[in-house]
């Protein structure tokens, strides 16, 4: 068919129609133009890129191990990263150091040795710290002080409490200095063992033991400008280790002598008015040694050695005290001095672990525990060197505190050919275990695991429950700290 320029009557219509709203847009256009045109610059819309954003960075806080490089030489400090397991600084400290806690927050470090020196020194920016930085104190003659408390917030701004067998006494030392404040003498006949307390706590509590007689609890009053003893409390048999509560409500003495736990009421300074101590049923293990309070669960949870030889226990055990909200419906209930709440001292599970678990450490979210279990040392020939076959190797036990149980056990390994360096055997832990400290993070959080047989520190991860590094100490460990939980 042959095309006529013609165009038919619908196709002009449409023409017509596309026109009209051409002028239209163009009329728009231009009365936009005309009311734009006295204002400056037409604006033009600013399109900014959006980057993608990574997973947020760990936080910043250190693992802080001390170890012995070699008998009579001096002790050195090793700062790690705790972000990227790098170290920071390696500044020497006092010979043969014997005990180390962390102080303010964990920005201070402690360190004690048998011959009566104190090392103190800041953590808190560790990249540039140095052997000088180190400040030394020498305590009294004859001191042999056996470990360290340190109370934040007292009359004297924070003190230092150290036991000293040599003189029978407690030292109460100023942290300005350190300067000693108070030398307070222990009771005729026993033996200072070890000091209770918690920043901002209006007194402390210095244990002691007697020959196979009941040990006691002397209450040190922190108010004070000058530390003084106002009581003197009945615990059990060779107390050996104690918590205090974060709101200083109760302290629990873990008696090893007798198997018990006793409870002291801080603010009537007197044991426990309805349950003193909670007893070894059955339930609560054989010879307990450490003991972690769990404010997110309302739990303390104790670990006992056992005897030594055969797998010891985790203990955990209800605490539950009246707070704000009982009150309405409990007229008994002092919020300033709460008592014990139904359940109080309740053992709620005995959980197996390794052979002789020596310290166990909690998560902040209160969901798992890691015990360190030291095993059995090897029998060593007169060169003194370990007879294979002859010990038990050390491991870590993980503990589900929702459902108290193992949830996973880390195996130790020892001899010299399977430690030689940071990968020999990846996946075990180094040595045989005698110090455990835990932090909390995201996504992972880790556990530092020091051994007094072994140069290197290692490192789990939380969220594997797994071996992820092993870090050189260049001596053997003694206590690994961190500075934030």
């Amino acid at each position: 068919m042959h095309r006529t320029g013609k165009v038919s009557a619908g196709n002009q219509a449409g023409k017509q129609v596309r026109q009209a709203a051409g002028w239209a847009y163009v009329t728009a256009a231009s009365v936009v133009a005309v009311l734009t045109a006295g204002c400056g610059a037409s604006y033009r819309p600013v399109v900014s890129a959006i980057n993608p954003v990574g997973p947020a960075g760990q936080p910043t806080k250190f693992a802080v191990a001390i170890s012995s490089p070699a008998p009579g030489a001096p002790g050195l400090v090793t700062i790690v990263d705790f972000s990227g397991d790098t170290v920071l600084a390696t500044p020497s400290i006092q010979h043969d150091p014997s005990y180390f806690v962390l102080g303010n927050q964990g920005s201070t470090a402690y360190v004690i040795n048998a011959q009566g020196a104190l090392d103190t020194f800041a953590v808190s920016n560790p990249s540039g710290l140095i052997t000088a930085d180190v400040n030394q104190t020498t305590l009294l003659p004859n001191a042999n002080p056996i470990n360290i408390t340190t109370v934040a917030g007292t009359g004297a701004g924070t003190t230092i409490f150290i036991p000293q067998l040599g003189r029978n006494s407690i030292a109460a030392l100023s942290s300005n200095g350190p300067s000693l404040l108070q030398e307070l003498s222990n009771s005729a006949g026993t033996t200072p063992n070890y000091v209770v307390g918690v920043d901002g706590a209006p007194r402390a509590y210095a244990l002691s033991s007697s020959a196979g007689g009941a040990g006691q609890a002397a209450a040190i009053e922190t108010t004070l400008s000058l530390p003084a003893i106002s009581n003197t409390i009945p615990v059990g048999v060779n107390p050996v280790y104690g918590v205090m509560a974060p709101d200083a409500s109760r302290a629990y003495i873990v008696n090893k002598g007798s198997g018990t736990v006793s409870v002291i009421n801080v603010q009537t300074n007197q044991l426990d008015l309805t349950t003193p101590t909670i007893p070894a049923t059955g339930t609560l293990g054989q010879n307990p040694v450490w003991a972690v309070v769990v404010p997110t669960l309302v739990e303390l949870v104790v670990l006992n050695s056992g005897d030594g030889t055969h797998p010891g226990s985790l203990s955990v055990i209800s605490i539950p005290l009246c707070n704000a909200v009982t009150p309405i419906n409990n007229p008994n209930c002092n919020p300033a001095n709460p008592n014990d709440a139904v359940g109080f001292g309740t053992v709620v599970a005995t959980i197996p672990v390794g052979v002789n678990p020596v310290m166990v450490d909690v998560l902040k979210d209160g969901s798992r525990a890691y015990v360190v279990n030291h095993g059995v040392d090897p029998t060593k020939d007169v060169n003194g060197n370990p007879i294979p076959g002859t010990g038990v190797e050390g491991s870590v036990s993980v503990v589900n505190l929702q459902t108290n149980q193992v949830t996973a056990t880390i195996g130790g390994i020892s001899t010299a050919a399977e430690t030689q360096n940071f990968d020999s055997t990846p996946s075990k832990v180094y040595g045989h275990p005698n110090s455990v400290s835990v932090s909390l993070a995201s996504p992972t959080g880790k556990v530092y695991i020091t051994s007094p047989d072994n140069k290197f520190m290692t490192v789990l991860r939380t969220d594997t429950d797994a071996v992820t590094t092993h870090i050189s100490l260049q001596g053997l460990g003694l206590r690994v700290l961190v500075t934030a939980p």
